[in-house]
């Protein structure tokens, strides 16, 4: 087992200063930086670990009227709506398309800025004059500038979704932006500026992409890329409404499909470490049946080390793609039980994430599908298999007329334990003409995280006592979170057919401490995609993955959120790198965000910002 030696020095040199000073900034040096192990070392203390006795929740009393979200888009100068098609939605890629938005620092200012993905009409699209998609660069004091012109992100098109990642290792985060008809990778400058570099690179793709995701596959050092392909269909050629059984909705003539349509393959693209790809799909075994791909997200689901896949498809069995560490992935949705409702059905999957929502240190996955159904919750059950505990954790019921979009597990009030937030909206327009209790804008719903209650742990939907953000109606798609004002609290973005988007934040500051985190690989990628993080704080342990992409067709900021309730300061971090490496720290305050670097440890720390509401 190597370690960095010269690190570990600094390490125990700073103990006397610690000692000497009593102050907390320099113990965020006490750290055991750079520890090798094998990658199934991480596999085995996961196995160890998992009969293990949770600790107790202990989460501090909080006022019932805390956790109040206000709309604040406008008022923070996100001037933007989502084009998307017509009021009727005739066609099926007017009801899908668009609504991809992201969160990523693209300037290294240290506060996330936000990407929106544009869509466009038929009109617009054939004439070439689609609108264009906004970069919107954050003022680090709750408002934002539209930087869009000069940027050189000027592709046009009928847009759908984006992912972030660091692509060629150079500290810059890039964008991979999906269109209906090709797809296009923005390489970051560094000076503001974005360049087109999407035929060198060798990602156009083709057909219908929509959900995207960076990720190290193999281990290498450099980010992979996933896209999920929707259908394989020319937009100029669809039936129209009524005119087929697959053109119809509870007896209502609505747009055709997707049922009846055939599915557009998947693409994996291998990063050859020198600014190109290759498109490895068919040698990978990626998606030989071309289902119907919307969301997707990556996660080591098994802890083998490895980055799996999982893509939500629509109308057609989902799939769980194990990377088998040689360059090959196997489809086991069926068998892990990811697949499928809990009946048995397939259904039309939309949204998804993952993450630890019971902190028992294994991966679970969410996922949005259409209304006259359940979301899924899947929990994973640590033997490479997940059960579905929709109806027993609380999700089941309250989401049945709902049709989901966005999918997203967040702690939004900051007690340590993940809660999810669904972002709803119909397909169909014509719902609103017929009393089905269906409609075509829906609220979004939120799930709070109660803990383990007798074995299970329990989710209650809050969003109706949660203030004006949560309920407002619209129809709703792309969903990502971030804590762009760096003060602790995590702000969600959701966007929404043919209107504005809401940018939501808390109405008062969070009395619960937070930690934030941000990744620098040196050995593994750049932005430590695929590293596992483990928090230790007073009785409570937290695990955390570093994804790109997930929830519809989006990407939440890849630095990591932790809750830690009334506890004000972090007894132990662990960051286990794909690379192998281990970074252990100790004895942290809250309420910072840590920047931890492969093999070095915490190497900056800055307190949360105290900005304006």
């Amino acid at each position: 087992m190597a370690t960095y030696s010269s690190s570990l020095q600094a390490s125990l040199g700073s103990k006397k200063a610690c000692l000497v000073v009593l102050l907390a900034a320099a113990c965020l040096l006490l750290s055991e930086p750079g520890t090798t192990s094998p990658r199934v070392g991480r596999a085995a203390s996961l196995t160890a670990r998992a009969g293990a006795q949770r600790p107790a929740r202990g989460r501090a009393s909080v006022p019932a009227n805390l956790d109040q979200f206000i709309e604040v888009a406008e008022r923070a100068g996100i001037h933007f709506s989502l084009t998307s098609g017509g009021p009727e939605k005739r066609y099926i890629i007017e009801a899908k398309g668009g609504g991809g938005a992201a969160w990523f620092d693209y300037n290294n200012d240290g506060f996330p800025d936000l990407f929106l993905v544009n869509g466009s009409t038929f009109e617009a699209w054939r004439q070439g004059t689609s609108p264009p998609s906004h970069l919107y660069r954050n003022n680090g004091d709750g408002t934002f500038t539209d930087v869009s012109k000069g940027s050189g992100l000027n592709h046009t098109g009928w847009g759908m979704g984006v992912c972030v990642g660091d692509y060629d290792n150079d500290g810059y985060d890039d964008l991979y932006v999906t269109y209906y008809g090709g797809n296009v990778l923005y390489h970051n400058n560094g000076n503001g500026t974005f360049t087109d570099v999407t035929d060198k690179a060798g990602v156009r793709g083709h057909g219908w992409g929509m959900g995207c995701a960076f990720g190290d596959t193999d281990n290498d050092g450099y980010l992979d890329l996933y896209v999920a392909n929707y259908l394989d269909v020319d937009i100029n050629h669809l039936g129209e409404p009524g005119s087929a059984p697959n053109c119809t909705y509870r007896g209502i003539a609505t747009f055709c499909g997707p049922r009846g349509l055939p599915g557009g393959r998947d693409i994996l693209f291998h990063n050859n470490r020198n600014g190109t790809f290759t498109d490895v799909t068919e040698r990978a075994g990626i998606d030989p049946h071309a289902y119907s791909g919307l969301g997707v997200v990556m996660g080591d689901y098994d802890g083998d080390g490895r980055l799996d896949i999982y893509v939500a498809n629509d109308s057609t069995p989902s799939s769980l793609y194990h990377n088998n560490g040689d360059g090959t992935f196997t489809d086991v949705g069926p068998q892990a039980g990811v697949a499928y409702s809990d009946e048995g059905q397939e259904q039309a999957g939309m949204g998804t994430d993952f993450a630890d929502y019971d902190n028992d240190g294994w991966g679970d996955l969410v996922k949005g599908n259409f209304s006259d159904d359940t979301k899924n919750l899947y929990h994973n059950n640590r033997d490479g298999t997940f059960t579905d505990v929709t109806y027993q954790a609380g999700l089941g019921g309250a989401g049945w007329l709902f049709t989901t979009f966005g999918a997203k597990f967040l702690d939004y009030d900051n007690d340590g334990w993940k809660d999810i937030f669904l972002a709803d909206g119909q397909t169909f327009p014509q719902m609103d003409r017929y009393p089905t209790g269906i409609t075509y804008a829906e609220r979004n719903l939120l799930f709070h995280n109660l803990g383990t209650q007798r074995g299970q742990v329990k989710f209650e939907e809050v969003g109706l006592r949660s203030g004006p953000g949560l309920a407002i109606k619209k129809v709703s798609r792309g969903l990502a979170v971030a804590d762009y004002d760096n003060d602790g609290d995590l702000e969600i973005i959701v966007t929404n057919m043919n209107d504005s988007p809401d940018l939501l934040r808390h109405a008062r500051k969070n009395l619960h401490h937070s930690i934030i985190i941000k990744t620098v690989g040196t050995r593994s990628n750049r932005d430590g995609l695929g590293a596992e993080i483990k928090v230790v704080a007073d009785s409570l342990t937290q695990y955390d993955t570093v994804r790109s992409g997930g929830s519809y067709l989006s990407s939440s900021d890849l630095r990591l959120h932790f809750g830690l309730g009334a506890t004000a300061r972090v007894d132990r971090i662990e960051v286990h790198w794909p690379s192998g490496v281990t970074d252990v720290v100790k004895d942290l305050p809250a309420d910072h965000i840590l920047t931890v670097t492969e093999g070095q440890g915490v190497t900056a720390s800055k307190a949360f910002h105290k900005g304006t509401l």
